[in-house]
């Protein structure tokens, strides 16, 4: 069986890519999924609420970040890493997001990403949940 590098090794944003590739791939499959059932157009709100070690030193890792970003569409291995920052600080100066790229709703960041420092979900310790509201 061959084994890639790419199998090995994770491509994402940092400073920690356990913190942020997963974190961006379910944030963006969350909102594609809106998208796919046809509800992303009646979405006016979406939440995000980060457990385990996500919660508890998530902020220091990036995963708040990873979330924005896969919110927007955005994946950890083709975003341009030099963008980030500027992307980042739209979508907060804004107070607005466009979910997986296209439908624009309002965003505040310290309301609709909760980090649940000392809380785990039953199922992994690094869990995530995310809601949305029309």
């Amino acid at each position: 069986m061959a084994v890639s590098v790419f199998d090995l090794f994770k491509i994402g944003i940092g400073p920690s890519s356990s913190h942020t590739v997963g974190p961006m791939r379910a944030a963006r499959l969350f909102a594609l999924r809106l998208q796919h059932e046809g509800v992303l157009s009646r979405t006016a709100r979406v939440r995000c609420w980060l457990y385990g070690s996500l919660g508890a030193t998530g902020k220091g890792h990036g995963s708040d970040k990873a979330v924005l970003l896969g919110l927007a569409g955005h994946e950890p291995d083709r975003v341009e890493v030099d963008a980030i920052p500027a992307l980042l600080q739209a979508i907060r100066d804004a107070g607005c997001i466009a979910l997986a790229g296209t439908h624009q709703i309002g965003f505040d960041e310290p309301r609709d990403v909760v980090f649940h420092r000392r809380e785990s979900l039953p199922l992994h310790a690094n869990g995530m949940r995310f809601v949305a509201y029309d």
